[in-house]
């Protein structure tokens, strides 16, 4: 009996028909479930460590404000107080009175609540999309990305505390991507039924989340709207790849529940004292140029990350696992890409075309357009405010995944030919076995992505590790300051000492001189029911 080598393991396979054919993607097929579970396994422990972090949560910044107009005000009258006098955003402010109705418990859940939300959306798009293309679903392959890509999203920025942990910031600016993934997975829903109560109730939904979103966050308005006219425009029937309106109406529907949103909030009372406090500029060629320089640190800084190559070696495997577990086309089939095998490939190359080129532009003017925002609302450092990039990261993270899985499973379309070929041969004619080198070059590219996607999971452990440290060490401190704080208060005193305890970048109070325009020393004495707080 002759012996076999450890390279020739992926050439054998059994067909139909009991005869033994080449098959030189089978060690592939076999390996990739295993490498994603790693993957999906380290990617997991970190999000997992994220959502556990919440019950470490403490008040800080516009923590308090929140609590303590919440708990006086209730949930309509914090919501009123945003309209008449803050910002006008009146989703924020509602969803802020909800989440704090109950004391810290909200903020504390919330974390967990974004991981697993954002995570069960993606993966459920991720189903949806491929089996529109009418391509199998590697359920590991699928988890493995999108835990990869949360992870990114939420450990690999400067601001991880912000992204995550920080409710404020979290309802602004993480949460609208949860909701868009899930309004997107309505829409998918609904298409599919192909009711027309189904389909209009969609629509309707679309235009009320997108009048929320519009009074939620400006710089997800802008990101999302581009997207949404993008898609409407690709949708339509008139280009040969939907038979009816429904994606563009809805997409229409989106869109105007933004502009809806959007006029609301810039024509509240709370949007109109917020300007007045610091006046726009007239848009000019050199505040134009500088909003560009400020979108240039942005990326700057976003590039500075080589973890988010994960992101592409994540869809890089996506890809491979579903070309290799995809059936070989027949004659009559629809191809990968939706196209049916016999039809022309003037309209489908053109909308692949875009698909693939749209992503990029539509990010660049999006983040673009939030840069600009952020210098006319907060001035030269208004850049440095990373919380506020999420709405445009959480679409490059997906654009990378998509250009990863397209290229995967390319690679994968070609490895998998060989046994395609052999198969189409007479009974008894297999195709020659490849090359020993041809399967080495191939293990290693399949090793070389594992190990990019493992390498970038890894390298988000030092943020974690910190930023577990930070919380906890906070929480401990913040707890016995809280307790003997409240003595003094039982005790009668109208005026306590706080000591700041700054996390995240945050603002705490005393970060200004002049107690008259310490809105976070202002919050803490309303939260603690004194007068006044005195640094300890």
């Amino acid at each position: 009996m002759s012996r076999t080598t450890l390279s020739d393991l992926g050439d054998a396979r059994m067909s139909d028909d009991g005869e033994q054919s080449t098959d030189p993607a089978r060690g592939l097929r076999q390996a990739l479930p295993w490498i994603a579970l790693v993957i999906a396994a380290g990617a997991g422990a970190l999000l997992s460590v994220g959502a556990f972090l919440g019950l470490y949560v403490r008040p800080t910044s516009d923590d308090w404000c929140a609590l303590w107009k919440t708990r006086d005000l209730g949930v309509f009258g914090i919501t009123s107080d945003f309209y008449l006098t803050q910002n006008g955003r009146v989703t924020n402010a509602l969803l802020t009175g909800l989440l704090y109705s109950d004391g810290m418990r909200g903020p504390k859940l919330l974390p967990a609540f974004l991981v697993v939300a954002l995570g069960s959306g993606l993966f459920l798009l991720a189903r949806a999309t491929l089996r529109a293309l009418r391509l199998p679903f590697p359920a590991a392959a699928a988890a493995a990305a999108v835990l990869v890509l949360e992870a990114l999203l939420f450990f690999a920025g400067t601001r991880s505390y912000q992204v995550l942990l920080w409710a404020p910031a979290t309802i602004s600016h993480t949460l609208p991507s949860v909701l868009g993934v899930w309004a997107v997975l309505s829409a998918v829903w609904a298409a599919r039924s192909r009711r027309r109560w189904a389909r209009g109730t969609a629509v309707g939904t679309a235009a009320l989340l997108g009048t929320a979103a519009g009074m939620l966050s400006e710089p997800f308005v802008a990101m999302s709207g581009l997207v949404a006219a993008a898609a409407g425009v690709l949708c339509l029937p008139r280009f040969g790849r939907t038979r009816d309106r429904f994606a563009s109406t809805w997409c229409a529907a989106w869109c105007l529940g933004l502009v809806i949103g959007l006029v609301l909030l810039t024509t509240s009372p709370g949007a109109r004292w917020r300007r007045a406090q610091q006046p726009k500029e007239p848009l000019t060629l050199s505040g134009a140029g500088e909003a560009v320089r400020d979108w240039y640190r942005i990326w700057e800084t976003i590039g500075g990350q080589w973890a988010y190559v994960g992101a592409l070696a994540a869809g890089v495997l996506l890809g491979l696992a579903v070309a290799l577990s995809a059936r070989r086309p027949r004659d009559g089939d629809v191809r990968a890409d939706g196209e049916d095998a016999g039809a022309g490939r003037a309209s489908g190359g053109t909308f692949r075309v875009a698909v693939l080129v749209l992503p990029l532009p539509l990010i660049v003017l999006g983040s673009l357009v939030a840069a600009y925002g952020l210098r006319s609302g907060y001035g030269p450092t208004g850049w440095t405010y990373a919380r506020t990039w999420t709405s445009f990261v959480v679409p490059f993270l997906l654009a990378l995944c998509g250009y990863g899985a397209w290229l995967g499973y390319r690679l994968g379309r070609g490895l998998a030919a060989p046994a395609a070929a052999a198969d189409g041969d007479a009974p008894g004619r297999g195709a020659p076995p490849s090359p020993p080198g041809v399967r080495a070059a191939r293990l290693a590219a399949l090793v070389a992505t594992g190990a990019v996607a493992v390498a970038s999971t890894v390298a988000l452990v030092p943020a974690v590790r910190t930023l577990t440290t930070q919380t906890v060490a906070r929480s401990l401190a913040w707890d016995r300051q809280d307790a003997r704080i409240r003595a003094e208060v039982a005790a009668g005193r109208s005026e306590v000492t706080y000591q700041p305890l700054h996390i995240g970048v945050l603002a705490e109070p005393f970060f200004t001189k002049v107690y008259e325009k310490d809105w976070a020393a202002r919050c803490t004495a309303g939260y603690y029911g004194v007068d006044r707080i005195n640094p300890s």
